[in-house]
């Protein structure tokens, strides 16, 4: 029966732990699938159109040769040139520097989804075509509901993870700072009076048969008999000892097919608790910003190694502004297929930065409420305390 009964437990614990990841498994397979869905969409829309020459274009061209004639040896004319050149450049269209097919591949247009759902939205890449604009405000309103669900789940996983990794620090700085203060002469007294106290037993005499009838309410020891009593006594203890038997219980445990509608309920009771533990989680503030800044920093330190045009204080910067869902667009990625491998690291750090906006949004509420409590006290009238 013994070897019978492990492999049962490991299958029920196989199906409790699946259960359990479900839920979290759907959410971020839903959303790798919606990015894949978009890049494909968008790498066929934008990717293929053709490119016109438009008269703005030639007239582009036309006053940049122009200019480019102009220029000569003299210093204080090729001044005057770059202010023209200045100018001129600022009227040109990003778009017609740009070949659609290598901006439009697969990865780009990955890329691109990734700065859509997240609010990114660096600004270097744009849907130029109407029905690429139209199916990108479409793209943007599920997908960004969807994003910040993720956001939301996840930030769970974090934040219990952070939450008890914290409680558990501190149980072992408070352990070690009572065995600091505690010395081997206190301790060993309150060992001593600890044994004492459990080593006392205290032994009641057992009750009387009349003392037990009289316990029980309903019984009247007149009309049975001493046999008769035990079995009615024995029989309420029972009942009361005794859980409520289930129906469903025993259909489960008979018939495992038939637990289908427990395993539901489990998976929608996960769903149900989604935000939940972000509302327990009680850690400094001071703690989550350090980790921001170390995990901004190992970034920052990996990134410059396949994008050459960044230092460690660019990338700092592009992070920051990455995970902040600011997205300037003023630092351009060279290679932003290397970068998409990044995007569990832009995930997690947006989740990081998610939990210390909501542990900044409690704490500036508490404040909020310190200030608005502390004002209306001020400016309550005094009580005046007349003779009698």
């Amino acid at each position: 029966m013994a070897t019978t009964s492990q492999p049962l437990r490991g299958k029920t614990t196989c199906k409790k732990i699946f259960w359990a990841v479900f839920p979290h498994a759907c959410f971020i397979l839903s959303l790798v699938i919606y990015a894949f869905l978009g890049a494909l969409m968008f790498s066929h829309i934008e990717g293929t159109r053709e490119v016109t020459v438009s008269e703005e274009y030639r007239t582009f061209l036309q006053n940049l040769t122009c200019l480019a004639r102009k220029l000569s040896d003299n210093v204080t004319e090729n001044e005057k040139f770059n202010d023209d050149i200045r100018e001129l450049f600022n009227t040109a269209d990003p778009v017609w520097f740009i070949n659609p097919e290598e901006r439009w591949s697969f990865f780009g247009s990955l890329f691109f989804c990734c700065t859509v759902f997240t609010t990114v939205g660096y600004g270097n890449t744009y849907p130029v075509t109407r029905i690429g604009k139209y199916l990108c405000m479409l793209y943007a309103l599920f997908g960004i509901p969807l994003m910040f669900l993720v956001l939301t789940d996840m930030g769970d996983i974090l934040a219990t993870v952070l939450s008890k990794s914290y409680n558990e620090f501190r149980k072992l700085q408070s352990k070690i700072l009572a065995s600091k203060l505690c010395s081997g002469s206190t301790c060993s007294k309150k060992n001593e009076l600890k044994s004492r106290a459990q080593s006392k037993i205290v032994i009641n005499e057992p009750l009387t048969i009349m003392e037990v009838l009289r316990s029980q309410s309903g019984v009247k020891p007149v009309k049975y008999r001493n046999v008769e009593l035990f079995e009615m006594l024995i029989a309420r203890e029972n009942e009361n000892t005794q859980p409520a038997r289930n129906k469903s219980m025993e259909r489960w445990s008979s018939c495992p097919e038939l637990a289908r509608e427990k395993t539901v309920s489990r998976v929608i009771e996960n769903f149900d608790k989604i935000g939940k533990e972000l509302e327990k989680l009680d850690v400094p503030i001071v703690l989550m910003v350090l980790v921001i800044f170390v995990y901004i920093s190992c970034a920052a330190a990996i990134l410059p190694n396949w994008e050459r045009n960044m230092d460690f204080q660019e990338a700092f910067y592009f992070c920051f502004i990455t995970l902040t869902t600011i997205g300037f667009g003023d630092t351009k990625l060279e290679h932003p297929k290397f970068f998409l491998f990044f995007s569990l690291y832009i995930i997690i750090g947006m989740e990081i930065v998610f939990i210390v906006f909501k542990l900044g949004q409690d704490r500036l509420i508490i404040l909020y409420k310190k200030v608005i409590s502390f004002c209306a006290e001020k400016n309550m009238p005094s009580k005046k305390i007349y003779p009698k």
